[in-house]
Formats: structure tokens, C-alpha cells, sequence
């Protein structure tokens, strides 16, 4: 059963887990009585509430449809109303469910939720899973679950010390081509690997900006700003932030590292065993005080899980690439993709676009067919559906847990602590600090304003 160490554990929940754990359990109708085969009897559903629920969230919200959706929350309801390609706005899909601008009178006022989806700008990420947290909720947050490593490692720390059941948003982590990669690596497709390339084609926003926009136009009347800054220094509104552009602002987002290496450093760090880093050295374009910079270089030294030799893994951004191995010329698709990884082995590489339904395998310079490796890992029911059987009662995690997501998460925030700090740095994971750079330290935590607070 989880969160069996909750102090704030609602009789509901604990009803809905011991009655799907138990054989005995007669009070939910049977499924093959009310529906027969897939059917879910309404006594069975979570009660979901979804924190941020235009743009992303809206898939978020449309993932977990499944469930009774019940509470809706959006600062900005101009984004909320808006249809995302056929999907038609939460609002208009879920019109029973409650709508609310601040989570946190939602998490007040709702006494029923069960968990809660999060997908807001990445600074609101850890004061709203907290909070839930705090309440007793499970939680999907998206990617990066934190935009410091400190808060990151007190997310972690308080899911697991209170059972809570949690998936970060890197979605591509249920997917079938990530397990083919990582048996063919397991069962020695190309060797020991050497050396691991990482990259992506973002951002695909405006970044490595200066200076904050010049004037403040009006706040829209259909936007709560003083909640959309949240916990981070206020400033004055501008367009040049929201819907979307938030990303490259260091207040707010973590550029393209933190939008895409919980994506394609997963891919590594699954499948070699990875954890923290030895140390990390960043190199780009000019970075100021205010945003990400337009394109970084970052190399991070590992030692591996598989065997514990040392390895490098080299991430690539802003139109910065790896030399594409030889044997790819009938890939060129995939080179001008989203973003993908590189393993570098002994006796061969492996190519894995991001997405991709498997990798392609090149040895002696040229592409080799292989036969399907075999199953070590267990095949996906969905990444939403592994959270909500989880919370259930499945034996099964959740396999972008917060305590396998944490550490990938922090590995990616600390390259953008690389880039700040412009030096190699060494990190003291045991004591969550840069051992050779005192000033780089400063760049782990959030100073939150007055009011905002895990």
C-alpha cells in the first residue's frame, strides 16, 4: 500500500489501494459484472486535479482522462481555454471539473484529490510538488522537476521518506526504443562503452539575451501575474515571457539543457547505471546573468554502472553537434531531428534519435542489421499509466520515479551550474556541493521571494 506513512492519508485513498490489492475486496463492483473486459468501475478512479493544463498540460490533462478529473488550475485562463491541435481546451472537455488560478487554494479546498499533474513553468515545479507533497498527494510533475539541485533532493527525500508516488514528465522513458538500446548495450552489441554524445536542436526560442525587455504593457485581465512569477524575484510583465519564451530566463526556466536533457540524457543514464557526475566542464556562446546562453557545450565525467570505468558524455546545443559517425548517410533525417544520443563502444556505436522506434547499430563504419535483443525490461502499459497503477497498488513503479528521475534531473541542472560558473567544477554529491568553486554553490539553491517556500 502507498503512502503508508503519510499523516494526512484520506480514507479514500487508502479504500481505493487495499480494495485493488485485495482479492476479498467486494465493495467495487467486479469490472466482468459492470462492463467486462477493460472496463473501469467509477469506485476505482483516482480523483485528479491538473496544475497548469494549456500548451503541455493540456496532453497532461487528456493523459490521465482516464480517471475522474476534478479540479482544473490555471494562472493564465487565456492559455487554459485554448485547444491544443484536436484536443479541445480542458475547460470545454471537463466541465464539471472545479477551476482554479491558485493551486494553492485548490489543494485547500479539495478534500477528494488523490494526485495531482503539474505542468507549469519549470521555477513553479517544486513549491507546487511540495505542496501537493505536503498534502498527501501523489504527483506528476513534468520535466525538469526542479530548476535547482537543491530543491530537487528535497523533493526526492520527502516522496520517499512518505510514500508518494511519482513520475517525472519525460515521457519518451516508456517507450520500446530506449529498452531495445538498452539490451542491445547489456548484452554487448558494441562492447564497453567509451564515450556518450548527446544533442538537440534546441532552443527554438529566443536566448542568450542580456538585458530584460525595456517597458511594462499591461497585465492581461485573464492572466494572474503575481502568481505566475511565484516564488521567483518579481518583476514587471511582459509578452516577452509568457506563453512560452519563460525558458531562457534563468529566473525562470533552465534553457535548452533543462528542456531536452531529461529527454536525452535519460537515454545514458538508463541504460549505463549512471549517477552523480565527477565533475562537469561547460563551454558557449556569451552567457549573461539573465538568460541561458544561444548554444553550450558540457562534458560531464561519469563512472559507468555497468562496469565502473570512466566515461565521458558530452551535450551539445544551439546548433552545436557531435561528428556524425560514419555509416549514418541513410539516417540524414535523424541528424536534423529533435535531438538524439551516441554510444561509443569498443566494438561498434549505437545511434538513438530521440523518439525513434529503435536504434541503429553501426559497426566498422557501416550499418549492421541485428536481431532483436532479449527482453530485460518490462514493456510499458503507458508513462501516465504506470503513475496511476502505481497509486493503485502495482507492484510495478513507476519507472521515471523521482528516485531514479532526481539524480538524472540534477546531473542536467548542473551543467547550467558548469556554464555559470564558466570552470571545470568537482562535485561532492554526498555533500550537494562544488568542491573546487565556492561561488559556483550559489547557483544550487533558490532564494525565494517573501511568501514562496518548499
Amino acid at each position: 500500500m502507498k503512502n503508508q506513512n503519510c499523516p494526512i492519508l484520506k480514507s479514500r485513498r487508502e479504500f481505493i489501494r487495499n480494495s485493488t490489492l485485495t482479492a476479498t475486496a467486494f465493495t467495487i463492483v467486479p469490472r466482468y459484472v459492470m462492463g467486462g473486459k477493460g472496463f473501469t468501475a467509477p469506485s476505482d478512479k483516482l480523483n485528479i486535479a491538473c496544475i497548469g493544463i494549456g500548451g503541455k498540460g493540456r496532453v497532461d490533462v487528456q493523459e490521465v482522462s482516464s480517471e475522474n478529473i476534478i479540479a482544473l488550475c490555471d494562472v493564465d485562463q487565456a492559455r487554459a481555454n485554448e485547444n491544443r491541435g484536436n484536443m479541445k481546451s480542458a475547460y470545454e472537455t471537463f466541465p464539471n471539473a472545479r477551476k482554479y488560478m491558485d493551486f494553492r487554494e485548490m489543494l485547500d479546498k479539495e478534500k477528494d484529490i488523490d494526485a495531482v499533474t503539474i505542468s507549469t513553468p519549470d521555477h513553479t515545479h517544486a513549491v507546487i510538488t511540495m505542496a501537493a507533497m505536503k498534502k498527501g498527494l501523489h504527483v506528476y510533475t513534468q520535466k525538469p522537476i526542479t530548476r535547482t539541485v537543491d530543491e530537487s533532493r528535497k523533493l526526492v527525500n520527502y516522496a520517499k521518506k512518505n510514500g508518494i508516488v511519482t513520475q517525472m514528465g519525460n515521457q519518451g522513458h516508456a517507450n520500446e526504443g530506449p529498452r531495445i538500446l538498452n539490451e542491445l548495450i547489456w548484452q554487448g552489441a558494441i562492447g564497453n562503452v567509451k564515450e556518450v554524445h548527446c544533442w538537440t536542436n534546441r532552443p527554438v526560442w529566443p536566448q542568450g539575451m542580456v538585458t530584460r525587455p525595456e517597458g511594462s504593457p499591461p497585465v492581461p485581465a485573464t492572466l494572474n501575474w503575481d502568481l505566475w512569477v511565484g516564488p521567483s524575484v518579481y518583476r514587471p510583465y511582459h509578452p516577452d515571457y509568457v506563453p512560452f519564451n519563460w525558458r531562457a530566463w534563468w529566473d525562470f526556466g533552465v534553457g535548452a539543457l533543462g528542456d531536452m536533457g531529461c529527454h536525452i540524457m535519460d537515454y545514458p543514464f538508463w541504460a549505463l547505471k549512471l549517477g552523480a557526475p565527477n565533475s562537469i566542464e561547460g563551454y558557449s556562446s556569451p552567457v549573461s546573468k539573465e538568460t541561458a546562453p544561444q548554444a553550450s557545450m558540457i562534458t560531464y565525467s561519469f563512472n559507468s554502472g555497468l562496469d565502473g570505468t570512466l566515461l565521458d558524455l558530452t551535450w551539445y546545443d544551439g546548433g552545436l553537434k557531435p561528428k556524425m559517425p560514419e555509416g549514418m548517410e541513410n539516417h540524414l533525417d535523424l541528424w536534423e531531428s529533435i535531438g538524439g544520443v551516441i554510444f561509443k563502444g569498443d566494438e561498434g556505436v549505437l545511434v538513438y534519435g530521440h523518439h525513434q522506434p529503435r536504434p541503429i547499430l553501426l559497426v566498422n563504419g557501416k550499418e549492421k542489421k541485428y536481431e532483436m535483443p532479449k527482453e530485460m525490461i518490462p514493456r510499458s502499459p503507458g508513462h501516465y499509466i504506470e503513475w496511476i497503477n502505481e497509486i493503485k497498488g502495482s507492484k510495478e513503479r513507476a519507472m521515471s520515479n523521482f528516485d531514479y528521475a532526481g539524480p538524472l534531473n540534477e546531473a542536467v541542472l548542473l551543467g547550467n551550474v558548469a556554464i555559470r560558473s564558466g570552470k571545470k567544477l568537482l562535485w561532492d554529491n554526498d555533500n550537494m556541493k562544488v568542491s573546487n568553486v565556492s561561488d559556483a554553490n550559489q547557483f544550487l539553491k533558490e532564494n525565494y521571494r517573501s511568501g514562496w517556500a518548499l
